[in-house]
């Protein structure tokens, strides 16, 4: 495939309400959008490290000069013929995953339009809808973080994942599951805690949950097989799943039972779906997980949890709660008559099936940078 031209948006979207960071409150929503051409063919993709280096090394501005500077000019202007071959070609350039993804994504979904496929279909799904569940933080309300989650269940989402925080842990999951003692329920630590919290990571076994989410640091592989080791919840690891050598790396370790899987993180969807394929082949089944971004971004992990070994409910981040104007039409789960539970149908256009707005586009975008 020839590319022909790469363009480059860092776009500022709205948001309904700020995020409170440890820096300042973010009134937006940064992201890196990127527009890739072949002929008279254009795919495009999407990374959403965040706006600032707090959930990853990255963030949107950084991932911006990284694609502007480095990442594009080494690929516009040449032939890709595969999503190994651009992977191969970004390679010398360390790190910087988000920034990679931007590429990898658009790649991709330039492929799936050239072939007039819906990506989904190119990447050998195993479902035509993607079942979702949702995420609950902590609340300054014990009741209404349990009617939250209760409005979910009856909602039709199939799972709910629980983030965990200083002092809101073990008595909070203890809390849902007295409430809900049906429910599918999976703990998320955020890598916050240590080996010295062994003995809470062991109190977990009592309430039936589906797996607890990377408790220990990203880099502790070692830590995190002697955690799975001695209890008898599943072991997720999240963001220690950075490229495919990690996965590797805790597959052989038996550090986990479940991985969860964004392409951001990991550089984009050939990298993903290569960890996909080597958690099939080693029985430990993915999921994948979300961050906010636009709904250019959200179908590329949909595309990806259509997969056979994407057992567990996909991540889900309404829009209209997020933002006050996307890009582009998200799409939504209805519930499906068949077994009540939520659902995301697939598309069936080429590609991702969608593109941005483009007067929304320039209305949010600080700044863009094109190569030819």
């Amino acid at each position: 495939m020839q590319i022909d031209s790469i363009e480059v948006f860092h776009v500022a979207l709205p948001r309904k309400q700020p995020q409170e960071t440890v820096a300042r409150p973010l009134d937006t929503l940064e992201t890196v959008l990127v527009r890739m051409q072949s002929g008279q063919t254009v795919g495009w993709g999407e990374a959403g490290p965040g706006n600032a280096p707090v959930a990853s090394a990255e963030w949107a501005a950084g991932v911006f000069g990284c694609l502007r500077d480095w990442l594009v000019p080494a690929i516009s202007g040449t032939v890709v013929d595969s999503g190994d071959d651009l992977q191969q070609r970004l390679a010398p350039f360390r790190g910087n995953r988000f920034a990679k993804a931007a590429l990898d994504t658009a790649w991709w979904d330039l492929q799936a339009r050239l072939q007039g496929q819906p990506l989904h279909q190119l990447l050998g799904p195993e479902r035509q809808a993607v079942e979702v569940g949702v995420t609950f933080d902590q609340m300054d309300s014990v009741d209404d973080f349990l009617s939250g989650i209760g409005r979910a269940l009856d909602a039709g989402f199939s799972r709910v994942g629980l983030k965990l925080r200083p002092g809101w842990d073990v008595f909070m999951v203890d809390a849902v599951r007295k409430e809900y003692p049906i429910g599918t329920l999976h703990a998320d630590a955020e890598g916050a805690l240590g080996l010295e919290h062994m003995e809470m990571l062991c109190r977990f076994d009592d309430f039936t949950l589906a797996m607890i989410e990377q408790p220990l640091p990203a880099d502790d592989l070692v830590g995190h097989a002697m955690v799975q080791e001695a209890v008898r919840t599943p072991i997720c690891l999240d963001e220690s799943i950075t490229d495919l050598a990690q996965a590797e790396m805790a597959l052989e370790l038996k550090s986990c039972q479940f991985v969860n899987l964004k392409p951001g993180r990991v550089g984009g969807l050939t990298t993903a779906l290569a960890i996909h394929n080597a958690c099939h082949e080693n029985c430990v089944p993915c999921w994948v997980g979300a961050t906010p971004q636009s709904a250019i971004g959200q179908r590329f992990g949909l595309a990806l949890a259509a997969k056979a070994n994407c057992t567990y409910p996909a991540d889900f981040f309404p829009s209209e709660d997020l933002l006050r104007q996307d890009l582009a039409r998200p799409l939504v789960p209805a519930r499906d008559q068949s077994d009540g539970k939520m659902r995301i149908q697939l598309w069936s256009e080429p590609g991702i099936g969608t593109e941005p707005d483009q007067e929304l586009l320039d209305k949010y975008c600080l700044a863009r940078a094109k190569a030819d």
